[in-house]
């Protein structure tokens, strides 16, 4: 289920195709000892606030967060104004999960709001700021545009996914592969946008990797 709060009637951002952000923060944390990875802190709020943010100043609007594990205290806890919040019921499935169910909430709203493409990123990845998101999200020229960040050479996120892939990628996605295996079936298709220069991939996945969070 997705509670919207409408930020703009407007389906441009300055002319250009208008963006969706959709951030996947639904993850248990099983590998940090089951501390869901929204709710961990950095500069003294809850993760997912900043990584909602890095979207919004990247362009994307709007800006959809997919909820999972301890839902309801992040929904108490974290300041996400103007954000569309969706449920995911299934969240121990993984990172595929969330991301049906976040473009399946997209695809219900789009002929309302007139977005040409979903800007895809993950809460766990701190280094990844609004400079990335708005380089990934100037990729898109239609609903059938396809591009991914990557880090010297290497695919990584944020990803963008026009409009026109949405339903192939819900059918596709499992697991933790995420978009994986429909990307790598369009490898032609995809645009690398280099982003090595501007932000850091690294994710929070085990006790070791809090250092990562300021």
């Amino acid at each position: 289920m997705a509670h919207k709060e409408q930020t703009s009637d407007d389906p441009t951002t300055g002319g250009a195709p208008r963006v969706a952000g959709l951030l996947l923060a639904a993850g248990g944390g099983r590998r940090l000892g089951g501390r869901p990875k929204a709710l961990l802190r950095h500069g003294g709020r809850p993760l997912v606030e900043h990584a909602a943010r890095v979207l919004r100043e990247g362009g994307c609007d709007p800006v959809y967060v997919v909820l999972g594990a301890a839902g309801e205290q992040v929904r108490r806890t974290a300041l996400l104004p103007g954000c569309v919040l969706v449920d995911n019921p299934d969240w121990s499935e993984g990172m595929g999960g969330s991301l049906r169910a976040g473009l399946q909430a997209l695809s219900g709203a789009q002929a309302a709001c007139e977005v040409a493409a979903a800007v895809v990123c993950l809460v766990d990845q701190p280094g990844i700021g609004a400079a990335a998101v708005a380089r990934v999200r100037a990729a898109c020229r239609s609903v059938g545009s396809l591009a991914s960040a990557a880090y010297d050479g290497r695919r990584g996120h944020p990803v963008l996914l026009g409009a026109a892939h949405w339903e192939g990628v819900v059918r596709s996605a499992r697991a933790d592969a995420g978009a994986r295996d429909y990307l790598r079936e369009r490898q032609d298709e995809l645009a690398l946008i280099e982003c090595a220069d501007i932000a850091d991939p690294a994710d929070i996945d085990t006790p070791d990797d809090l250092h990562r969070l300021g």
